[in-house]
């Protein structure tokens, strides 16, 4: 095989593999379902009700009015874990000003024994809800922990922060604006 002959392949093989990955993205386990776009930025954030590990139930919707992260989140995650005192840290400094952390536990993913000793240790006093049946993990199309949705008052996404660790700054930032 000459070298005109390799380039041929070459670029053959990249255009067969761009074209998997486009036709293959819609049809990934995560996906919405048909005609639910995935939670982003401008759009109303998806519903839910949850319990805590105590059996204290919140839903998302009674929540407007107030500004609110959705931080999906396990044990097991090292950025999880370095983000959370960044977290509680806003959320003792801006709770006054209606801002409300609902810190979701991929219970589905983790081991609920794990959480409580979990919030424990870091001294979280906001809601820790669990997600034992997956449910919102495939509503807001999680694909990586941790991911943090900021919803305005209005009960709109602001903005979806995929992966961590979130920093103090970002935090204090992206809270402020979903305050306004």
């Amino acid at each position: 095989m000459n070298f005109t002959q390799r380039i041929i392949l070459y670029i053959l093989l990249l255009v067969a593999g761009l074209s998997w990955t486009v036709l293959s993205a819609g049809s990934t386990p995560n996906s919405a379902p048909a005609g639910q776009s995935a939670p982003q930025a401008g759009f109303t954030a998806p519903n839910f009700t949850l319990q805590t590990p105590t059996g204290e139930s919140y839903t998302l919707s009674e929540l407007k009015g107030k500004a609110v992260l959705v931080n999906l989140w396990a044990t097991w995650c090292p950025p999880c874990r370095a983000e959370m005192p960044a977290i509680q840290k806003i959320y003792d400094e801006y709770k006054d000003q209606g801002f409300v952390v609902l810190a979701v536990d991929m219970t589905a993913q983790d081991n609920p024994a794990d959480v409580l000793p979990f919030a424990e240790k870091f001294s979280l006093n906001f809601p820790i809800l669990l997600d034992e049946t997956g449910d919102v993990g495939r509503d807001y199309q999680l694909r990586s922990l941790p991911s943090s949705f900021f919803i305005d008052r209005e009960g709109v996404i602001s903005e979806v922060v995929i992966g961590g660790p979130m920093s103090e700054a970002l935090l204090r930032t992206r809270v402020e604006q979903i305050l306004k």
